[in-house]
């Protein structure tokens, strides 16, 4: 008797692809589309001065939990990562799914350091968590085929699709009035970027950029060096 359990299962992870890749174009198309028909819209109202302190609050856990959480999760990939040696397996094609990811994780973050939310750029935002997971389940989908992929690595992986989640939950929680432009429910007339009326404390932008560049972005391009170095001996096997 056939057993039909690959096939499910492929099945499975192909409307796993569909979904998430049709989340990312609605959203971003519903940011696109609010946009668009906020030109014609009057201006809005005068921003409220006055910041509560679960506001504060739900800001300070995405600078100071989140994005810190964020970064430990991505150093402790690349450790397993190395640990298991990938250069030897993957290779290049598995670090491109890591860059990748990294990309598709690190575009909101700019983005929130240097713009005012505004539908298009929460949309975009939106976009990108569904895009992450899409290339999340592609990067496992071909690591699980060509190597051993550790509980450890698994877990670490956990962290690394649900921290995106969070920080994407807190920021639409911060910006309501942007959810509901993107519900076709709000109409204001805003730009599509535009820097931030007050900008977050140039040494914590600054600093945050730098340690991504050095324990993020860095360590990958290293993994990548690896992987390139070990191509002339893989193919002598």
């Amino acid at each position: 008797m056939r057993n039909n359990a690959p096939d499910a299962q492929e099945r499975a992870t192909a409307l796993f692809f569909v979904t998430t890749l049709g989340a990312a174009a609605l959203s971003f198309g519903a940011g696109l589309y609010a946009w668009r028909r906020a030109q014609t819209a009057p201006p809005p109202p005068p921003p409220t001065p006055q910041v509560t302190q679960a506001e504060k609050s739900t800001r300070r856990a995405i600078q100071w939990f989140l994005i810190p959480l964020w970064t430990c999760a991505g150093i402790a990939d690349y450790l397993c990562h190395r640990a298991a040696k990938i250069e030897r397996s993957t290779g290049i094609k598995e670090t491109l799914l890591h860059l990748a990811m990294l990309g598709e994780a690190g575009l909101p973050v700019v983005a929130g350091l240097f713009f005012e939310i505004n539908p298009l750029i929460l949309g975009t935002m939106i976009a990108a968590f569904f895009v992450h997971e899409a290339t999340a389940m592609w990067d496992v989908r071909y690591a699980t085929r060509g190597r051993g992929v550790s509980p450890l690595e698994q877990h670490v992986h956990s962290f690394l699709e649900m921290v995106p989640l969070m920080a994407v939950s807190l920021v639409s929680a911060l910006h309501w009035p942007q959810i509901e432009a993107l519900l076709g429910l709000r109409n204001e007339k805003f730009a599509a970027l535009q820097k931030k009326d007050k900008p977050l404390d140039p040494l914590y932008t600054v600093g945050t950029l730098v340690v991504m560049a050095l324990l993020e972005v860095a360590p990958y391009f290293e993994e990548a060096w690896r992987d390139l170095r070990a191509v002339p001996a893989r193919a002598k096997k």
